[in-house]
C-alpha cells in the first residue's frame, strides 16, 4: 500500500510542474501580444503623423509654387523682359551705332528675288545683331519664335558670347569691320587695310572659337564693305571656308554685291533695319515694313538688336506675322 500512495504522489506532482510550465507559457503569450498590440499602435500613430506631415509639407510646397506662378502669369511680357534684361551689361551698344548717318542708310538697288517654292507664305528672317550675354539670349528665347542670333565675338565686357552660342542650335557671327566714322571698335575688327594673310587668320581664329560658323554678316562696316578690295580678300576666304555671308548694308555704297556677282554668288542683304530709332511704334511700324517687302520679293530680311523695345515691338506684332513665315536665316536660302 505505501508504494501505491508513493507513485500517486509522484505522479501529482509531474501534472503540477506540467501546469506551472503553461502558465509561465500563457502569460509570456499574453505580456507578447500585449507588448505588440501596443508597440503597434505606437507605431502606427507615429506613422500616421510622418504622414501628415509629409501632406503637409507637400501641400505648402504646392501653395507656394501656385503663388508663385500666379504671380509670373500676372507679370507683363514688359516687366519679364526687362528682368531678363537687368544683366545686360551697361555699355551696351546702342542700336543706331550700324551707321553713323541718315544718308548712309540708304540702301543699294534692291535685286529681285524669286518666290520660294517650297512655301505658300512669303519668308521673313528677322536677325539679332550683338548678341552677346546670357540675358539677351534668354529674352530672345522668350519671344518663341524662330530668331536668328547673331553673336559678337568675345570682348573684354562680353567674355561669355562663343560659349553661349555654342549651346545654340544655330547661330551667326556679328563680325565687326571698319566703319567711316565709328570709334568705339570691337575686337576682331577687319580694316581695309588688312593683308589677304590678316583677314585669314581672322576668319580662322573666329572658326575656332564659333566652329559651327556658316553665316557672318557685318558689325558697322560702313568704311570696309565700300572697299572692293577688302571686299573681294574677305568674301574669298569666307567661300574657301564654305561660310556665307550677308551684308548688313551699313552704307549705301556697299560693293559687296558687286564682288558676290564677280565669285558667282548670291548676293543676300538685310531689307529693314528694325530699330534704328528705339521708338516701339517706330519699331512697329519697320516691322509691318519687312512683311510687305517680304509679301512682293518672296523673302526679305530684317535686322534688329536684343533692346526691350525691339523684344516688345516683336511680341506684339505676332498677329502680323500670321501672313509670313518666320524662319531661320539658313531656311530662306
Amino acid at each position: 500500500m505505501a508504494k501505491r500512495r508513493k507513485k500517486v504522489k509522484s505522479s501529482s506532482n509531474y501534472l503540477s510542474y506540467i501546469v506551472w510550465i503553461l502558465s509561465f507559457i500563457v502569460a509570456i503569450s499574453a505580456s507578447l501580444a500585449v507588448g505588440y498590440h501596443f508597440g503597434y499602435n505606437d507605431a502606427k500613430t507615429h506613422t500616421n503623423l510622418e504622414q501628415k506631415n509629409k501632406e503637409n509639407i507637400n501641400l505648402a510646397i504646392l501653395q507656394k509654387f501656385e503663388k508663385n506662378n500666379a504671380k509670373t502669369e500676372n507679370k507683363s511680357v514688359n516687366d519679364r523682359l526687362k528682368e531678363v534684361l537687368k544683366q545686360a551689361p551697361k555699355n551696351a551698344i546702342s542700336a543706331n551705332h550700324e551707321y553713323e548717318e541718315e544718308s548712309l542708310a540708304k540702301p543699294p538697288v534692291r535685286i529681285k528675288r524669286d518666290l520660294a517654292l517650297s512655301s505658300t507664305k512669303p519668308k521673313l528672317a528677322i536677325i539679332f545683331d550683338d548678341v552677346s550675354v546670357k540675358s539677351q539670349v534668354e529674352a530672345i528665347k522668350k519671344l518663341n519664335l524662330p530668331l536668328t542670333m547673331s553673336f559678337l565675338p568675345p570682348s573684354k565686357y562680353r567674355p561669355n558670347s562663343a560659349k553661349l552660342a555654342s549651346k545654340e542650335d544655330f547661330y551667326m557671327v556679328h563680325l565687326p569691320m571698319e566703319a567711316m566714322g565709328f570709334t568705339k571698335e570691337e575686337p576682331f575688327t577687319l580694316r581695309i587695310a588688312d593683308s589677304q594673310s590678316e583677314i585669314r587668320d581672322r576668319v580662322e581664329k573666329i572658326k575656332k572659337l564659333f566652329p559651327r560658323v556658316r553665316y557672318i554678316n557685318n558689325h558697322t562696316g560702313s568704311k570696309f564693305t565700300s572697299s572692293e578690295i577688302a571686299v573681294n580678300k574677305l568674301i574669298s576666304i569666307l567661300n574657301e571656308n564654305h561660310i556665307n555671308f550677308i551684308d548688313s548694308r551699313t552704307t549705301a555704297d556697299t560693293k559687296v554685291p558687286k564682288v558676290m556677282k564677280n565669285f558667282d554668288l548670291k548676293y543676300v542683304s538685310r531689307d529693314v533695319f528694325l530699330d534704328h530709332q528705339l521708338d516701339k511704334l517706330y519699331i512697329k511700324k519697320q516691322i509691318k515694313k519687312a512683311i510687305k517687302i517680304a509679301k512682293a520679293h518672296g523673302t526679305a530680311i530684317a535686322i534688329g538688336h536684343p533692346h526691350v523695345n525691339t523684344l516688345l515691338a516683336i511680341d506684339e506684332s505676332k498677329k502680323l506675322f500670321e501672313d509670313v513665315e518666320l524662319v531661320l536665316i539658313n531656311k530662306l536660302y
